[in-house]
């Protein structure tokens, strides 16, 4: 059952072929191995046939995907991505009398820091007179069920970016907006379901890295900028960072790293006559409530900055997917986001956010 799958059948698909940053040659790489390991708990009384959905990573300019190996004594398994993102999935299913449901998912990916502001290929940008998005940029500027761009979501981005038309100084503008007024908060579940009406509307502006970079996104696309989230996981230990903080982005710097807690969301947004540009306005909330440390702090201005324009590559990007149906489709539909893998037994969801009651778990080594 035991199926290698290398990196040539791993090229990236049309919603990820649009024009990229092109990092700098000498900008920092890493490869990881990382390895998924499934033992899926069926609940007391839940029957059934089993299916699991595992999201996979895209290869582009800023990360590679060498190879992907899967095995199981699973009935059936396959990638597929047949979903309107695109996104890459392992697919997997279980007869409803199997006694146990195993899979392990061994990957291996380099990644490259993504540096545009820092390296000052973002100095002095003006935005074309006439812009014209290709398909695959346009859809990042429509609402979806968690990403609305009109009612409340539109006039706060109308207050904040005001009369400003350059596009990359508006993307900032929000960006220093949600850094000084968004906090995280460690009791909500998982990344956060980043419903940006609600968040907006209540005036709770806190929540993990879904919703903070979500709210980023959803004012970004009511500004007229393309804008995205990136829904992934943490592989390693952040050096750059870590000269500002000893455990807020990344797992220990250790040979094999637990990462059952290392899914993270980031975002990007578009810039014509560029390409993407990365930006993290979570990880600066994150730093501040892991440090102690206040908005106006030089650390947290210092982290503030370079998350705005710039990456390091201590992660790896699954899927932009939100509110979207996967394939073949499940019971629970639309999902919200897919950066967590997504189980049914005889239709009933397994608990994604809770690694042993679901049945899995995640390491990374640096190789």
């Amino acid at each position: 059952m035991k199926k290698l799958i290398l990196a040539t059948a791993l090229s990236s698909v049309a919603a990820f072929t649009q024009a990229q940053i092109v990092p700098n040659a000498n900008s920092a790489t890493h490869t990881y191995e990382f390895t998924q390991s499934y033992d899926l708990q069926v609940p007391k009384g839940s029957s059934g046939e089993t299916k699991l959905w595992v999201p996979l990573p895209f290869s582009n300019d800023y990360q590679d995907v060498k190879s992907v190996e899967f095995d199981g004594n699973y009935q059936q398994a396959y990638i597929t991505e047949n979903n309107q993102y695109g996104a890459k999935t392992l697919f997997a299913l279980w007869d409803k009398d199997a006694q146990k449901r195993d899979l392990k998912v061994k990957l291996v990916v380099t990644t490259k820091d993504r540096e545009p502001m820092k390296q000052g290929l973002l100095e002095n940008y003006q935005a074309p007179e006439n812009i014209e998005y290709s398909v695959d940029v346009q859809q990042y500027l429509k609402p979806t069920q968690h990403i609305k761009t009109d009612g409340i979501v539109k006039q706060f981005a109308d207050k904040i970016v005001g009369k400003e038309s350059n596009p990359l100084k508006k993307a900032e503008m929000i960006h220093q907006w949600i850094v000084n007024n968004m906090e995280r908060d460690n009791s909500v579940l998982g990344c956060g379901d980043g419903d940006v009406e609600k968040i907006l509307t209540t005036g709770v502006l806190k929540g993990k890295c879904t919703d903070i970079n979500s709210v980023f996104v959803a004012l970004a696309r009511a500004s007229g900028i393309p804008a995205r989230e990136i829904f992934g996981i943490r592989l390693g230990q952040a050096v750059k960072m870590g000269e500002y903080s000893k455990g807020a982005f990344g797992s220990a710097k250790d040979k094999v790293a637990n990462e059952n807690g290392g899914q993270h969301c980031r975002a990007e947004f578009y810039l014509a006559g560029f390409g993407w540009v990365p930006v993290d306005s979570a990880d600066v909330a994150k730093y501040r409530l892991t440090e102690n440390k206040s908005v106006e702090d030089k650390d947290t201005q210092a982290v503030s900055q370079y998350l705005f324009g710039n990456w390091e590559a201590n992660w790896m990007g699954f899927n932009h997917a939100r509110d979207f149906n996967l394939y073949p489709m499940p019971e629970l539909a639309p999902l919200n986001n897919f950066g967590y893998p997504y189980a049914e037994v005889g239709g009933d969801p397994l608990n994604s956010y809770d690694a042993k009651k679901f049945g899995y778990e995640f390491t990374s080594k640096e190789l």
